[in-house]
């Protein structure tokens, strides 16, 4: 399996960490980060957690518990998230991070074990910019809808002045909606997921979402997930999704595995090629979440172990051919 990191540096690519200050996290886990290039601007947002997640990646050394095992605060059990947005230079260094303002909102459930918008893509519709991610303390159930957060960025400030919940497709009564990818071209449109292809719209005045493809039949013996944005690519779109693998430990005890693919469609939202299966870093949990253009290259962005956020510039030539191998 191909590690997409060690492949791209050593063709001419850059990877970089993305690290908020400590005095903002008190040095718990950065993730899931997420990249989107508006003119000259590149624009990125970093997920946080209060905890932190432990993974004994060989299942050498683990907890009583399991190789799996998040990290609390004694006097706080839940995985609240806050989010981080700002902007890169052109060598992809931070340049200005702020925490999302979301002071006009209230939290429903504040106990709920997840708290906050969780693996937000960037993206601007109709020249407005959103994060898009899934909340899931809204009900006592922790049910989980993918929400579109309004952003006002302005010098020294990003505040959230509105949201909206998306419900799923009719008749809207699955549990967990979560990684739709949205498509940075068409406005409201997502990628629910793929194997086959599930395209729908979302109507924010009337309050619903429609399908509005489905493929005919599956062309994989797995599941892909969401993974970054669909962007526009050679006629087409592109996007990376996700597979995992679960699977126990000797002690019976559950484990995961994350790996990779990227998927490029046609216009008519048809299956053109897959990429092999890779990883970024040889890490068995490992998300992505963004991916832009940006020039002649790609910015794609994703998170280590819930614990590490990184961006990784991959020359434009060696995507091509990294997906046609």
């Amino acid at each position: 399996m191909q590690n997409l990191v060690k492949h791209c540096v050593k063709s001419g690519g850059v990877i970089k960490p993305l690290v908020v200050p400590a005095k903002e996290t008190k040095g718990t886990g950065l993730f899931n980060p997420t990249v989107f290039v508006d003119g000259d601007t590149i624009y990125v947002n970093i997920r946080h957690c209060q905890g932190t997640l432990y993974h004994s990646e060989l299942s050498r050394f683990e907890h009583p518990r399991g190789p799996l095992l998040y990290l609390n605060p004694e006097n706080d059990s839940t995985r609240t998230t806050t989010n981080f947005f700002g902007t890169l230079d052109s060598d992809l260094n931070i340049d200005k991070i702020y925490p999302v303002d979301t002071s006009s909102f209230v939290c429903l459930q504040p106990s709920s074990e997840f708290v906050g918008l969780e693996d937000c893509r960037i993206v601007k519709w109709n020249d407005k910019f959103y994060l898009s991610g899934v909340r899931r303390d809204q009900d006592p159930a922790g049910t989980g809808r993918m929400e579109l957060s309004e952003l006002d960025i302005s010098p020294g400030h990003v505040k959230e002045v509105s949201r909206f919940r998306i419900p799923a497709p009719a008749p809207d009564i699955s549990y967990c909606e979560k990684h739709w990818m949205p498509i940075t071209d068409k406005p409201f449109h997502y990628v629910k997921w793929s194997n086959p292809t599930e395209v729908v719209s979302v109507d924010t005045s009337e309050v619903v979402t429609t399908t509005t493809h489905l493929g005919s039949g599956r062309d994989l013996s797995y599941n892909l997930r969401g993974g970054s944005q669909v962007i526009p690519f050679k006629g087409g779109y592109l996007a990376i999704q996700h597979l995992i693998y679960y699977h126990q430990t000797e002690q019976a005890r559950k484990n995961v595995t994350y790996t990779h693919q990227f998927t490029y469609w046609d216009k008519d939202w048809n299956v053109v090629r897959r990429s092999e299966i890779f990883d970024f870093m040889d890490a068995k949990i490992e998300r992505c979440c963004g991916m832009a253009q940006y020039g002649n290259d790609y910015l794609i962005t994703f998170g280590v172990q819930d614990n590490a956020a990184y961006v990784l510039k991959v020359p434009g030539n060696i995507l091509e051919d990294f997906i046609d191998d």
